[in-house]
This record gives C-alpha cells, sequence and structure tokens, in this order.
C-alpha cells in the first residue's frame, strides 16, 4: 500500500517533471516556465488592468471553450481592451497550448493585459495587449470535501459595487476576493461567502453560490455581484432538465442559514456542496440530495463533451 510519503514523493516528481515540460503561451510564442516573463512595465501588473477566464481540460477537451472565449472578448470589450487576434485565432491558440502541453485533465488561465506602457494609470500609451496562456494542474479544495461538503463564513469584505464595476467582467484586479479569502483562512474555512453594500448575497471569493428553498434553486443575480458564472449556468441549465425550477435572485443571510441545501460552483471547484455557514448548520449537514444530483449529471454532462468542443 502507498504511503502518504510516497504519494507526497510522486506528486512532486510530477509537478517538476511537468515544470520542466510546461510551455506557455506569451503573445503567439512559447515558452519554458522559467523564462515565461512579461514587462515590470505591463499595465496588468502595475494596475491589473487585463481581463482573464479559466477553463477546464478533461480528457485532452476544454470545457465549454466557445462560452469562455465569448465572455472574454465582453470582459474586454466592456474595459475598451483591444485583444489583438480574432476568437477563432484565439481558440486555436488554447487548443494548440493544451496539446503542445499534452495535459489530459488541468486548468487553463487566460489572461490578456493592457500590455506595456509608462507609469501611470492612462491606458492610451500602451501599444498591444499581451496575451497569456498558461495550462496547468489546480485543485482548489481536498478531496474529502467533494465527499462530505465545506464549511464557510460570511466575510466582512463586501463585494465590489455593481455600479463600480459590473461583475460580469472577469478583470485581473481580484484584491476584493483575496481579502475575503484571507479572513476565510484566518477563520479556518477555505471559503467565504460576500455580500454586496446592501447587506445582499453576492458570491463567494472565488465561486457563485446556490441554495435549495421550497423545491427552487436560487441564486444571486448578476446585480447584486455575483459573476455571471459559466458552470453556474450550466448548472441551471441542468436543473431545469431535472425539472427543477432556478432563479436569479435577491438572497440574505437569513436565506442560507435556513436553506434545504446549498452549494458553490465554479470552473475550478466544478459542484461542492456547502454544509455550515458562520456555524449554522446546513440541512442535515451534509451534502443534499438535490446537490448529488446536479454533480452526478454535471459529471455526465462532461464525459458527454468529451468527443466535442463547445
Amino acid at each position: 500500500m502507498m504511503t502518504n510519503l510516497n504519494k507526497d514523493i510522486d506528486k512532486n516528481i510530477s509537478f517538476l517533471y511537468y515544470s520542466v515540460l510546461m510551455k506557455i503561451y506569451i503573445n503567439g510564442k512559447y515558452y519554458d516556465k522559467a523564462n515565461a516573463k512579461i514587462s515590470v512595465f505591463d499595465h496588468g501588473l502595475l494596475y491589473g488592468d487585463g481581463v482573464f477566464e479559466g477553463l477546464r481540460i478533461y480528457s485532452g477537451k476544454v470545457f465549454r471553450l466557445g462560452e469562455h472565449i465569448e465572455r472574454l472578448y465582453k470582459s474586454a470589450k466592456a474595459i475598451l481592451l483591444e485583444i489583438p487576434m480574432s476568437i477563432e485565432e484565439m481558440q486555436a491558440a488554447v487548443l494548440k497550448t493544451v496539446e503542445i502541453n499534452r495535459k489530459e485533465n488541468g486548468y487553463i488561465r487566460l489572461v490578456v493585459t493592457r500590455g506595456e506602457g509608462p507609469l501611470g494609470i492612462d491606458p492610451s500609451p500602451c501599444e498591444k495587449a499581451m496575451v497569456i496562456i498558461i495550462v496547468a494542474d489546480i485543485q482548489l479544495y481536498p478531496e474529502e470535501y467533494y465527499k462530505d461538503g465545506i464549511e464557510i463564513i460570511t466575510a466582512s469584505s463586501r463585494r465590489i459595487s455593481p455600479d463600480g464595476l459590473d461583475p460580469r467582467i472577469k478583470s485581473l484586479n481580484y484584491l476584493n476576493n483575496i481579502m475575503a479569502k484571507i479572513e476565510a483562512e484566518q477563520a479556518g474555512c477555505l471559503e467565504a461567502v460576500m455580500l454586496n453594500r446592501e447587506g445582499f448575497v453576492a458570491e463567494c471569493t472565488g465561486d457563485n453560490i446556490f441554495i435549495m428553498k421550497d423545491s427552487e434553486l436560487l441564486t444571486p443575480a448578476p446585480c447584486h455581484g455575483a459573476l455571471d458564472g459559466i458552470t453556474r449556468k450550466t448548472v441551471m441549465d441542468i436543473a431545469e432538465s431535472l425539472g427543477i425550477r432556478s432563479c436569479e435572485t435577491t438572497l440574505t443571510r437569513y436565506d442560507l442559514y435556513n436553506a434545504e441545501e446549498c452549494f458553490m460552483t465554479g470552473t475550478g471547484a466544478e459542484i461542492i456542496a456547502v454544509i455550515k455557514i458562520d456555524g449554522r448548520v446546513i440541512g442535515n449537514g451534509t451534502p443534499g440530495r438535490v446537490t448529488q444530483m446536479l454533480t452526478k449529471r454535471f459529471k455526465q454532462k462532461i464525459l458527454e463533451q468529451q468527443g466535442q468542443i463547445v
């Protein structure tokens, strides 16, 4: 039987082996990890001026590629950032980067920055955007949490208001979410739910949140600060196909505390049950029946789409 030490050694060897093979795309060229660099004057670094997408690879296929790329270009348009390649060229670049890295299952971080420019927040001197594609591994939560569920808290850090920054824009500035993540870790949790300035539920630090209440699947509307997530939409479509009504709405902490079930969704997290919030047990303290149904169907959808790019 393999010991935990042996598993750790194998994991470290795999990480080192892949780090040597890793090829990172930067503006049409591929670089080893050690040589994949951008200028310290890039406005993405200096001011968080840029957008990104996170995508999953299952059995060598990119899940919901078209939807992710479409959202990337919408985010870029919203901040007047011109991406120096067409949507078709971007899709091809993503697929080629996955192929070059020989990654069967993993995560893609697709980043577009404003590019290099002088000091100062004025973006107009930046001549060309920087496109970066990283193919790597990701595991946001330990495996046991997918079986048993996760405990979260409510963060005191409020979600940036939609009238300040539309939550549908996946910008590079995640400091708001990071501060809430730090709060969660200080409280001994891996995740926190964020409220907007009116006190309504927005989302978690890196995931959308759902509850089951009176046989309905409810999730915060984007107008309350929730990202219009790809996995979020997929789960809502699955629910409808199972005859479960899903709805974007207004939620408070009271609604979360008294939910029949609760779970989070995200590209990295997929679907993970929430069994306790701020010390309040949700349902019977285990992943709920609907959560398990949706998780099973989500995994089936992944299998169904392994032979096609969508």
